[in-house]
This record gives C-alpha cells, sequence and structure tokens, in this order.
C-alpha cells in the first residue's frame, strides 16, 4: 500500500487538489498532477540526501503546499513523518528532537531562528527552495499497513506531549470519518483549518478530503475571525472544519451571516456550548456536527450525516467501531478502529541501533481506555461530561467542568470561562471558574462575581455553581487551542 500512489497519483491529473492562500495575498491552485510531480520530486530529493525507508523527516512548515509535498514525499518512499506546528517554541522543538531523533528536518526560513535556538543536530533543509524539486521522482514504496508512517505528539493538557506513532494503515484508515463525518463529496472545496503539526490536520487538511475526490483549502495566515468569514465566502467553501474555540470566537467578535455554498460544519477537540450552537444555527440554517477522536485512536465518533444533530453530543460511534461506557468512561475496542496507533515511542514503539523499528502493536493490546467519561442515551448517543482527572467532586456530587463553562458563557459579560476545582475543608473540593470578560461595560466586580454565581444556578443545577470566580485576561491553551486545566488546577 501507498497513499501517494493508491490516491493521490489515482486522482484525475487536472482536477484541482489545492487552493492556495498566500500570506502576501496571492492565490493559487494546485492540480493533482502537480501535486503528484511536485512531492514525487521531493521525495527523491529525500533519497539523494540518504533518507529512505523508516527514517524520520520533521517539518516545521506552515499551511502552505510546500507542507503538503514534503507529507507526501514522505509517504512514498516510506519515511516516517513528523509534522509540527510553527507555534512551537525552542523548547517544544527540543523535547521533540530528544525524543524522535529526525535524520533530516524539512522548514520554512521564517522558523528558522527558533529553530536553531533548539539545537538541532540533523540535516536542515529550509524552503523556499526550487532546488528540492530538482530531483528525478522517486519509486514509490511497496509499504505494509502496519510499517510507521506519521508521529504526532499529543496536545499535552494534562503533562508533556508524548510521541504517538501511526502505521501506514491509518491513511487508509481515514476512509471510514471522511465518509460518515466529515462527509464532503468529489470537487468540493473542503476547508480544515488546523495548523500543520496536529492530529486533525495530519487527517483533515487534505488526505481525507482527497479520500473523497475532493479540493483542500490551505490558507497561510493566523487566525482572524472577520477574515475568516470572508474568506468562506469568497472562496465558496463547501464543508468546514473548525476547533471548537474557532466556532466560540467567530460567534462571540463577529456578526455571522448566511453562507450560500457552505454544506455542512464539523467540530472536534472540546464540546461546543449550546449558545454557540443556536448562533451558527440562526445564521448558516446548518448544523456543526461534532465528533470525538483522540491523538491516539483518530476519529471515533460523529454526528451522523444523516440525522439531525443533538446539541451537546458528540454523535454516535463511527459504523463499525465498538465504543462502549464502562464506569462512565469511554473505552474502545483497538481492533475495531482502522486508525488505532501503533504505541507510544519509546514504550510500544522503539527504533534499534540500527535505525530499525521495534513495534508491539498497541492495537492487540486489549481495550482502550480513553480517560474521557461520558453519558449515553437509549439511541447510542454519546455526550461528553469530562476528562477523569478533570471531574469535579463536591459534597458527593460529581461535576463536569463543561456544564458549569456552557451555563458561564451563556452570559452576555463573558468570552470564555474554564471550571476547575478547588481544595475545600468542608466539600472536599468546590467549583473555581476562570473567566475572561468581553470587555465594553464589563469589569471585574464583587457584583459580577455574584451575578454570575446566580446565573449559573439558574442555567443548571445550584450545586454546580461555582464558589469561587476568578478573572483572567485570557486561559492558558495549547498550541492547538485546547485549555490547560492542570496548569489551572496548579494556580489554586
Amino acid at each position: 500500500m501507498n497513499f501517494a500512489g493508491d490516491v493521490v497519483d489515482q486522482l484525475p491529473a487536472a482536477h484541482t487538489a489545492l487552493v492556495e492562500l498566500a500570506r502576501d495575498g496571492a492565490r493559487r491552485e494546485w492540480s493533482f498532477a502537480e501535486v503528484s510531480e511536485r512531492s514525487a520530486r521531493l521525495a527523491g530529493t529525500l533519497a539523494r540526501l540518504g533518507i529512505g525507508r523508516g527514517d524520520v523527516v520533521m517539518t516545521l512548515i506552515g499551511n502552505r503546499p510546500d507542507w503538503v509535498f514534503a507529507m507526501l514525499a514522505c509517504f512514498r518512499i516510506g519515511a516516517v513523518v513528523l509534522p509540527c506546528t510553527e507555534q512551537l517554541r525552542a523548547k517544544d522543538l527540543r523535547l521533540r528532537l530528544d525524543a524522535v531523533h529526525p535524520s533530516l528536518i524539512l522548514a520554512d526560513e521564517r522558523n528558522s531562528a527558533e529553530l536553531q535556538a533548539a539545537q538541532p543536530q540533523c540535516r536542515v533543509a529550509l524552503i523556499p527552495d526550487e532546488r528540492l524539486y530538482d530531483a528525478e521522482p522517486a519509486p514509490l514504496a511497496d509499504l505494509a499497513p502496519d510499517e510507521p508512517c506519521l508521529i504526532t505528539f499529543t496536545s499535552g493538557t494534562a503533562g508533556e506531549p508524548k510521541a504517538v506513532v501511526h502505521a501506514q494503515r491509518y491513511l487508509d484508515g481515514q476512509r471510514l470519518q471522511a465518509k460518515h463525518w466529515l462527509g464532503p463529496s468529489a470537487g468540493e472545496l473542503v476547508w480544515c483549518t488546523a495548523s500543520s503539526g496536529w492530529s486533525k490536520s495530519a487527517r483533515n487538511v487534505f488526505i481525507a478530503p482527497w479520500l473523497c475526490g475532493a479540493t483542500a483549502l490551505l490558507h497561510d495566515e493566523r487566525f482572524d475571525p472577520a477574515q475568516r468569514l470572508e474568506l468562506l465566502a469568497r472562496e465558496r467553501v463547501n464543508v468546514l472544519c473548525m476547533a471548537p474555540t474557532e466556532y466560540r470566537v467567530l460567534a462571540k467578535r463577529t456578526t455571522l451571516r448566511p453562507l450560500a455554498d457552505l454544506r455542512a460544519m464539523v467540530a472536534a477537540g472540546e464540546p461546543l456550548n449550546p449558545e454557540v450552537l443556536r448562533a451558527w444555527h440562526q445564521a448558516t440554517g446548518l448544523d456543526i456536527r461534532d465528533g470525538y477522536g483522540q491523538t491516539e485512536t483518530g476519529q471515533l465518533t460523529g454526528a451522523p450525516l444523516a440525522l439531525r444533530v443533538r446539541p451537546g453530543s458528540m454523535g454516535k460511534a463511527l459504523p463499525g467501531v465498538g465504543l462502549l461506557v464502562k464506569g462512565g468512561e469511554l473505552t474502545v475496542n483497538p481492533r475495531t478502529v482502522p486508525t488505532f496507533f501503533l504505541g507510544y515511542l519509546g514504550e510500544h514503539v522503539r527504533r534499534g541501533e540500527d535505525g530499525g523499528w521495534e513495534i508491539d502493536d498497541r492495537r492487540a493490546g486489549g481495550p482502550w481506555r480513553t480517560g474521557d467519561l461520558v453519558a449515553q442515551d437509549d439511541e447510542g448517543w454519546l455526550h461528553f461530561e469530562g476528562r477523569d482527572d478533570d471531574v469535579i467532586i463536591s459534597s458527593g456530587y460529581r461535576i463536569g467542568p463543561f456544564e458549569v463553562e456552557s451555563a458561564l458563557v451563556a452570559h452576555p459579560a463573558v468570552a470564555e470561562a474554564a471550571a476547575v476545582s478547588a481544595p475545600d475543608e468542608e466539600r472536599g473540593s468546590v467549583v473555581r471558574a476562570v473567566v475572561v470578560l468581553r470587555g465594553g461595560d464589563y469589569a471585574p466586580s464583587p457584583e459580577l462575581v455574584r451575578e454570575l454565581q446566580e446565573h449559573v444556578k439558574r442555567e443548571t443545577a445550584p450545586y454546580k455553581y461555582p464558589r469561587i470566580v476568578e478573572f483572567a485576561a485570557e486561559l492558558p491553551k495549547t498550541a492547538s487551542g485546547k485549555v490547560k486545566r492542570a496548569e489551572l488546577r496548579a494556580r489554586t
């Protein structure tokens, strides 16, 4: 098997594979023929530099075609690719270098200073550089489904990120969520806004769209809410995949409006608040279909294409995926998940001194405990309640942070909120809310604290209200936009 040959080389050569929106305002369309040739020539250059099957190539490139070409070049020759987001600082890059020991780094020249501060010990090639594409196309490697293919790091919300190693099966396995959740049709334009280097970008920026014969949009600029809406309309995007944080910010900071060409919206990573779901539906007439997955597992659930969304639900198990709620925790049978990982680097997966891979495939290791607490109704719809270590137990009550946060952001003064536990002598723990205000007429005050507490009591059960309310200019987040609850708890 080989994604480059089995998928990219088989798609209609003249059809548009990528729409590139560059930082300088330039726009270019790339055909599948051009993508295939560029990536094959880059693969030839990698081979000329001594990169072969099983070698690790690290990328530090933004959402631009060179990143896609680099990924495909590695897929073509069987190299293992480690995509990194440009938001990583030297310390984060050093952690990845020490864990993975890449043979080569392909980096954008705009990231060279930060990369050099991390002191890489391997060769570094910078883009743009047309010489990288002057080699003869490399031949396709015939790869086994369980050969290493991709390394992505967990978001590190509860500790240091871990290196997750995926196999070649991960690429073709994206057909499941592409068909039943993302759902693009051939010829449609798909925009997954995730920055290169994150799990969602590795599967939904171009892999899942191309498995469906769709076109991928690459936008190489930082998130700007007003610009995001303008581009959705101008480029006539059909399928949108954004982080929950982005949907929330657009709903709060822009005036949402109908988007004539938009047919579907999906989100995954964190639950969306009912207020945000309502705002988008009122403006576009569309539901945001939530889904759930982990870096280790790939997508596991999604709101089905043919059914109305149930607000607050992360959907049902994707067809064939064996999920079970055990003791409130979501568990999965790895053998039923086509995108399940090989294991963590240094634990289930190791590299020998000769560079060869030693693998104890975690897929064969029994049930996978996600660490996420969910509720499931009689029809199989799942509702996220919180991480096992995020749930607040106060006076014997189990309180999920999401329901407290949803109540808080429904108040007009609140832009963002996070709920964590705080120690209490009488109750064991109490709910502590950290709130980011919308500004304008709102400012921290004891009166506003009481108003927010009463608001939560009205919106949800009284015992869930935050007994401690603190105000902050921003919430600590990972580069992918997830709230670092462990950091908030440590500040108690």
